[in-house]
């Protein structure tokens, strides 16, 4: 009678155990992306944009999201970082931001965790874009990872872009602005706004056409030569 009655709590605690290791594992699945194909694509694209470097003279590393890695361009490599001035390498990544779960292709991605990677060439400079991603990140999440970025440049000289006002996230483009703006100060690094750029974008109302990256780069690449970094 005695082992009548453990046999099916057991099987019960075991059938509790399975079935909460396969939520575990659906919910770890959901965290990498409701689209991995997409996810694999950024990846490629990041990669493909990496190893195209541009221009001579001192080393300016770029991290950023999907308008660094050039989304939506026939030729990635045109992408407004190509407009600054000295040898540019760019870390883009789609989707990516400050926030470490502003993308939705896991973890691995955000500006902090990229950071070293860009960084193994060295750095005379190093560019940081991005915000638009943020739009929906808690001030919380955003200042979490600025912090972490900030650790992992240390020693590094440093400047942030901060977004344009991309007509489909028009309206969270104030206040991240904001935000990146006073945690710039606050680390004594530069910022560059750029929400009053006038720009054109693709049918998506998110990504720059050709012409607005060179508009936006040549933009960035004058505010840096004002800061005398280029």
């Amino acid at each position: 009678m005695v082992l009548s009655v453990r046999r099916p709590v057991l099987v019960g605690t075991v059938l509790a155990v399975v079935l909460a290791a396969a939520l575990t594992v659906l919910v770890g699945v959901r965290a990498i992306g409701s689209d991995p194909t997409r996810c694999e694509r950024f990846v490629d694209d990041s990669r493909a944009r990496a190893a195209t470097d541009t221009g001579t003279g001192q080393r300016v590393v770029v991290i950023g999201d999907s308008w660094s890695a050039g989304l939506g361009l026939d030729r990635a490599a045109g992408s407004w970082p190509s407009r600054l001035a000295g040898a540019v390498h760019v870390a883009g990544f789609s989707g990516s931001g400050f926030s470490a779960h502003a993308s939705p292709c896991g973890v691995g991605v955000s500006f902090a965790e990229r950071a070293p990677r860009a960084l193994r060439g060295g750095a005379d400079l190093v560019v940081v874009e991005g915000g638009l991603n943020d739009y929906d990140q808690s001030d919380a999440a955003v200042r979490a990872g600025f912090r972490a970025l900030m650790r992992e440049l240390s020693g590094q000289q440093v400047v942030i872009v901060g977004p344009a006002s991309a007509p489909s996230r028009v309206q969270a483009v104030p206040h991240v602005d904001v935000l990146l703006a006073r945690l710039a100060e606050r680390y004594d690094v530069p910022y560059v706004q750029t929400s009053g750029l006038q720009l054109t974008y693709l049918p998506d109302r998110l990504h720059l056409t050709p012409a607005a990256h060179d508009v936006f780069g040549d933009y960035v690449a004058e505010e840096l030569a004002g800061l005398g970094l280029a």
